[in-house]
């Protein structure tokens, strides 16, 4: 029979006065993902590279990780949302056991700290950003990490299809947070602004690290890089590298483009990232002829997309004289016969530095397809969990 109430009405189903006997949960969804945790062995990871516990009873470290897990899922933020989770007997029964505490989940985040690193920390006159290095317990947590892509990696090889390429997509972004603890980032606000690495053919997270608020992105990003190529499987035979200016960093594309690249087990690394414009290469920009730009695309209000190669090369501080140059591909933006940018101009500059010799078109399209990988796991961190 069709229910009665307006809300229901269009709908088959009826409401029933019965009280359930069955065990029943509000969080059932949950059981999905613990079905995931397990099934891709990340217990096992855990407790091969993250022996915390001093005692042999309570929680294990699996255990812990997968309920802080949920309780990230279901939209927690504070070990006192754990609370979320009490008292629900359906979801133990599913899970093999009760939600922790949040005494205990607290406990146990404690374990990842190392108070001597607080002692690195320079005095805020010297140093105003400071990036602090991943305690070991961080660190076999990367590794439990790495072990969890190269599962997944696996699975892929058994069903006949092994990655075989991998675009190491790179980023930083902010995570707004009220904590006394936190510091000023340049939007404003307070919070945090980790950097992330994200294999984007596979669409997995390869590495991410800690920072404070005030760390600009551009401080030291080799770090994560490092880490991220570190944990890519052995099936790999072709890596490529993306990033933002943030990106555009002496250390970072030295590593990223130095021979010795070429002798590792996934040979050389093809990069691409958005260069600053400094007032040479501004200059340099605007200094190419008009019959040197290519349309390549057009976006939905007119907008041409245009590529250029730039005869530049670097004369900071920062670049070696002595190292090979590399490529800049520039990028103009030309409005419509009468349409401007908000700043009055008509036209737009920016540039790619990259070692790679494709199409200058194709070469900025594929740059730009990163805004799907890793600002994605931004968004699905910061706005999609629960």
């Amino acid at each position: 029979m069709a229910a009665r109430l307006p809300l229901l009405r269009k709908t088959p189903f009826v409401l029933d006065p019965r009280p359930l006997t069955e065990a029943t949960s509000a969080h059932a969804g949950l059981l999905s993902i613990s079905r995931a945790y397990r099934s891709l062995g990340v217990p096992a990871l855990v407790a091969a590279n993250l022996p915390l516990r001093k005692r042999q009873r309570g929680f294990s470290e699996a255990q812990m990780i997968e309920a802080i897990t949920l309780l990230q899922a279901l939209g927690g933020e504070c070990p006192e949302d754990m609370s979320l989770l009490a008292g629900d007997a359906c979801l133990a029964r599913g899970l093999g056991y009760g939600a922790p505490k949040a005494t205990a989940v607290r406990e146990f985040l404690e374990l990842f700290h190392d108070p001597e690193l607080e002692k690195l920390r320079p005095a805020r006159e010297e140093q105003k950003s400071f990036i602090f290095p991943a305690s070991p317990a961080v660190a076999a947590l990367q590794q439990v990490q790495s072990g969890l892509v190269r599962k997944v990696a696996k699975l892929y090889d058994q069903q006949g299809q092994a990655q075989r390429v991998a675009t190491v997509d790179q980023d930083a972004t902010i995570i707004e947070s009220h904590k006394r603890a936190t510091l000023w980032h340049y939007e404003g606000g307070r919070g945090y602004q980790p950097m992330v690495a994200v294999w984007a053919e596979a669409d997995l997270v390869l590495a991410d690290e800690f920072r404070d608020g005030n760390v600009p992105a551009k401080q030291d990003p080799l770090t994560c890089a490092q880490l991220a190529f570190a944990a890519l499987p052995e099936t790999v035979k072709a890596r490529y590298f993306r990033g933002d200016s943030a990106c555009h960093e002496q250390d970072l594309l030295a590593w990223l483009k130095s021979p010795e690249r070429a002798q590792e087990p996934g040979g050389r690394i093809g990069f691409a990232v958005s260069a600053v414009i400094s007032p040479a290469l501004g200059e340099a920009l605007r200094a190419v002829a008009e019959a040197q730009w290519k349309t390549f695309g057009q976006e939905d209000d007119g907008t041409l997309r245009q590529w250029a190669e730039v005869a530049f090369v670097p004369g900071e501080k920062t670049e070696h004289k002595d190292s090979q140059p590399l490529r800049y591909v520039g990028l103009r933006l030309l409005k419509p016969q009468g349409v401007l940018f908000k700043d009055g101009s008509d036209r737009h500059f920016h540039a790619v530095i990259t070692n790679e010799p494709t199409d200058g078109g194709r070469l900025l399209t594929w740059h730009r397809e990163k805004a799907g990988t890793v600002e994605h796991t931004h968004d699905e961190v910061k706005n999609e969990l629960a």
